[in-house]
C-alpha cells in the first residue's frame, strides 16, 4: 500500500518526469501497473514510440464502479494514433477518495503509478493531462488544477464538480457534455464548471453534444487535438 502523506491528503502529486533515473525500453502494448491486489491500472504504450524520445501521457480516471479497462477504451484509439502513452489508474474504493470523504488514498496510489511509468518510458514534462469520464471527469478537473504544475491539460468528459483544495498555474481545459446527460444534468454540472473557470482566468474549451451520459469518439478526438496543439 502507497504511503499516504500530508501533500497527498491535500490532493498533491509529487512524481515528475525529470525526476527519476533513465527509463527502460518497455515493448508497446498493455501493461497492468501490478501496484494493486484488488484493484490495480494499466498502462498502455503505443506501437513505434521511440525509446530514446520524450512521448505525451494521459493519465484517465474511471467513472464511479468502473475500471481501468473502461477508461482506456475510451483514450487508446486516439492514443494509439498519435503516440500517446496512456496511464489508466483504479480507485482504491468503488471512486474516487474526495468523493468518499477526502482526498488521500487515491492521490498517493496515483504518484506511485506516476513514478513507475515515468521509469518505463521518457514522458515530456509540457505534455502530460489528465482527463476522466463522470466521477473521474470530475477527479481530473479536481487534481489537474491543484496540480497545474504537473498537468498542462485536463479533458474531462461529462464532470459533475470541482473539489480543489488549492490552484496552481493555469492548465488548458476540454470539457464535453450531452445535453440530454440524465446521470449528472448538464445545467448545474458543466453549465456552470466551464463559466466559472472561464471567469478565474483558465483557457477552456467547452463543447455540448447531442446524447446523454456517454463519450462521443469525435469529443475523445477534439480533446486530444487540443491536448497535442
Amino acid at each position: 500500500m502507497a504511503t499516504i502523506s500530508s501533500a497527498h491528503a491535500s490532493g498533491r502529486l509529487s512524481a515528475r518526469p525529470e525526476t527519476i533515473a533513465a527509463p527502460k525500453n518497455t515493448p508497446p502494448g498493455h501493461h497492468a501497473l501490478e501496484l494493486g491486489r484488488e484493484r490495480d491500472g494499466i498502462v498502455f504504450v503505443p506501437p513505434g514510440l521511440d525509446s530514446t524520445k520524450p512521448a505525451p501521457l494521459i493519465v484517465g480516471f474511471h467513472g464511479a464502479g468502473g475500471i481501468a479497462s473502461q477508461m482506456l477504451d475510451l483514450l487508446a484509439p486516439a492514443a494509439e494514433a498519435r503516440g500517446i502513452i496512456v496511464l489508466v489508474p483504479e480507485s482504491r474504493g468503488p471512486t474516487w477518495d474526495v468523493i468518499r470523504g477526502g482526498y488521500g488514498p487515491d492521490v498517493a496510489f496515483i504518484d506511485e503509478a506516476l513514478r513507475k511509468v515515468f521509469r518505463m518510458h521518457p514522458v515530456d514534462p509540457a505534455r502530460i493531462a489528465a482527463s476522466g469520464f463522470s466521477d473521474g471527469a470530475s477527479y481530473a478537473l479536481s487534481l489537474g488544477v491543484i496540480n497545474g504544475e504537473l498537468f498542462d491539460h485536463i479533458l474531462a468528459f461529462s464532470p459533475g464538480f470541482m473539489a480543489p483544495t488549492r490552484t496552481e498555474d493555469t492548465p488548458k481545459i476540454f470539457i464535453s457534455h450531452g445535453v440530454r446527460d440524465e446521470v449528472l444534468p448538464i445545467g448545474p454540472c458543466s453549465r456552470r464548471i466551464a463559466p466559472a473557470l472561464e471567469k478565474a482566468g483558465y483557457d477552456v474549451e467547452y463543447r455540448e453534444f447531442d446524447g446523454g451520459h456517454v463519450v462521443p469518439p469525435e469529443m475523445v478526438g477534439r480533446a486530444v487535438g487540443r491536448f497535442l496543439g
